[in-house]
């Protein structure tokens, strides 16, 4: 990424003044980001084999077994009087429902997306992600926009215009990953580092908990739960939501604070960039010469973006 030529010998390495210690948490908090979008990038297919059950199931299994996994690990890690100190704030416990609500709407999305055959366009919606979360900084937080970033913004508008007219239709479950997950960010971005990930996660969990586990002993009322009727392998896979959805977030976590932001936000193509490849070869999903071309303008975006991460992220070094 930062190579240079071979006619320029007296160019610095880019590890080139980094301590040995440092560079070694940089490269272990590369392979835990690696980690945590790989794990997310694969989810689509997870989803796939835990069918017959249904997206609304499969989302209220995944709070559910959350929710006790985290809790082990608060218990592990000796984490529950931090917990209760942020149950006790007022302010803390309503933005941390705000951030739960967003974040359920998000995982249903995805579930829905990958139930009805639509992994491309939920793939969109984590391509666009980046690009609706510097729109949400710029109305809620007041914050500047750089040039590349408006035309960023612009060409990505342009992207999702062109899918929408090739499809006949406006990529509706996109848009709403996107729009979800940056309101999830900019509620957690209000929430700082006053919660840690575990504390939050648990918290986000116990807010849709009860409602969740209503859901599940309906279905087995009436029958309809997929749970329990699909062999002792289905109810393993299932028992697995939890994990599967704490395991990249703790990675993410540790990652984010051993490397660079810049390095962050290009990792984070990785997981839509799986999930596109999931969709077209592994699910066979119909690309149009208009989806192409759609995708096309936003892989051109992505790009940008990147650049102008890096960009950034030299300037403040020089201004250090």
């Amino acid at each position: 990424m930062n190579a240079h030529p071979n006619n320029e010998p007296n160019t610095p390495e880019p590890n080139q003044g980094i301590p040995d210690d440092e560079q070694a948490r940089r490269k272990a908090g590369l392979l835990f980001g690696l980690g945590a979008y790989l794990m997310w990038g694969a989810l689509p297919l997870f989803f796939t084999i835990i069918q017959p059950a249904g997206p609304l199931e499969i989302l209220a299994h995944r709070i559910v077994w959350s929710l006790f996994f985290c809790l082990i690990l608060l218990l592990l890690a000796r984490g529950f009087p931090r917990l209760w100190r942020l149950l006790r704030t007022p302010r803390i416990l309503g933005l941390l429902t705000l951030a739960a609500i967003t974040v359920a709407i998000n995982w249903f999305i995805f579930v829905l997306g990958v139930d009805i055959g639509r992994v491309v366009e939920v793939s969109l919606g984590y391509y666009i992600n980046p690009l609706i979360s510097v729109l949400l900084g710029v109305l809620f937080l007041k914050e500047k926009l750089r040039p590349l970033q408006w035309l960023a913004m612009g060409i990505g508008a342009v992207a999702v215009v062109v899918i929408a007219v090739g499809n006949g239709r406006f990529p509706l479950l996109g848009v709403g990953v996107a729009l979800s997950f940056g309101l999830y960010g900019l509620i957690k971005k209000r929430v700082g580092s006053r919660a840690g990930a575990l504390e939050a996660m648990t918290i986000e969990t116990i807010v849709l908990f009860i409602p969740s586990l209503v859901y599940v002993l309906y279905l087995v009322s009436q029958g309809q739960s997929q749970f329990e009727t699909n062999g002792p392998l289905h109810v393993i896979l299932m028992l697995c939501l939890g994990p599967v959805t704490a395991i990249p977030l703790i990675l993410f976590g540790s990652a984010a604070s051993r490397i660079p932001l810049s390095w962050v936000g290009m990792l984070q193509y990785v997981t839509p960039t799986m999930q596109f490849i999931t969709g077209v070869i592994i699910m066979g999903e119909h690309m149009t010469p208009s989806r192409w071309a759609g995708f096309g303008i936003i892989w051109i975006t992505v790009v940008l973006v990147c650049v102008d991460g890096v960009m950034a992220a030299r300037r403040r070094r020089r201004l250090r």
